[in-house]
């Protein structure tokens, strides 16, 4: 009896240990032990897109198993995230993520299907990149100091482009912080805006370098300010806002993130991949050519980075009255 006794207790032990694994099935095997999907909430193409497909290639080289983009497009770049968010965390299904959908998006819209902090596991800030402020060549105005000088003295015949939230976000925390005029004017892409600030429709805008730089250099468009802390190479000439004494430092970025509940094992794993991949020179050379940084942060910067811009933004907000449905 006494031995009966003891193998139902063997038995029993051994049914609860199956249980357990089999609720954590991706820590009991090696992970990957199959094709990981990283979603994508914008179209094939874009600047995130093109950024998310360089790591995919990297994972799946160093991981061994397929790593495949799926582009989740609509609902205000807010439907891939929310798949993400719903599907199970066991390290298969990530999103690859804008700075607009995971720090701006919470700020403003005043209905959002998911909570960044609350629904995702921030893995690791991959790449950023600042933001030109931009008038057209025939603007009176040579510099900062000027160009904010006249917005004042003319409200009424200054706007911006902006061609999304973000986009305003960054030109009304300008404002804020020097008493700059400016009236939106709403665009679809940035390359819209950028043509309607060349074409002196719009007085200035911020924009990303990949469709500003480019005019910039050919004398299309004059810089007047970078939004990052330091100078880009690009431009050496073109000041910072620091350098012209104005507290404003944005930088978009894009990253990796994970649904939360994701065990800490596989978050460790790929945050290790985000970190490796950022310091290959031939992943520096791609992201140079966007005019981004590779940044490899971890997920605990990347968290309390995130957290802090989720405040800054939602601010920002309001103090501007900015809100969207």
């Amino acid at each position: 009896m006494a031995r009966f006794k003891f193998q139902s207790s063997v038995l029993t032990i051994a049914a609860v240990a199956l249980a357990l694994l089999a609720q954590h099935p991706a820590r009991a095997e090696t992970y990957p032990t199959r094709t990981i999907k990283l979603v994508v909430g914008f179209g094939a193409g874009g600047g995130v897109d093109i950024v998310a497909r360089l790591v995919a290639q990297k994972m799946q080289e160093s991981l061994g198993q397929n790593v495949i983009v799926e582009n989740r497009p609509g609902g205000n770049a807010m439907l891939g995230p929310d798949m993400v968010a719903k599907s199970a965390p066991d390290g298969y299904t990530l999103l690859y993520a804008a700075a607009g959908q995971m720090s701006v998006s919470p700020a403003i819209y005043t209905k959002i299907p998911y909570q960044p902090l609350r629904d995702f596991v921030p893995i690791s800030m991959v790449a950023s990149y600042p933001l030109l402020l931009i008038v057209s060549p025939n603007h009176p105005a040579k510099n900062l100091k000027d160009f904010i000088a006249w917005t004042k003295a003319n409200p009424d015949k200054t706007n911006y482009g902006a061609a999304s939230a973000g986009f305003q976000l960054s030109t009304e925390l300008f404002k804020l912080r020097t008493g700059a005029a400016g009236q939106p004017i709403v665009f679809r892409s940035t390359n819209e805006s950028v043509t309607n600030v060349i074409g002196e429709q719009v007085t200035y805008g911020f924009a990303e370098p990949p469709p500003s730089l480019p005019q910039v250099q050919a004398g299309k468009a004059r810089a007047l300010a970078v939004t990052a802390p330091k100078r880009i190479p690009e431009l050496p000439d073109v000041p910072t806002l620091h350098d012209e004494g104005i507290d404003v430092d944005v930088r978009l970025w894009s990253g990796l993130f994970a649904p939360a509940g994701t065990p800490p094992d596989i978050i460790k794993k790929l945050e290790a991949e985000c970190m490796r991949i950022a310091q290959l020179p031939d992943v520096k050379e791609r992201l140079r050519a966007l005019s981004s940084d590779a940044v490899g942060s971890s997920s605990a910067e990347f968290t309390k980075e995130l957290g802090a811009e989720i405040k800054m933004w939602t601010d920002v907000a309001r103090q501007a009255k900015l809100s969207f449905e």
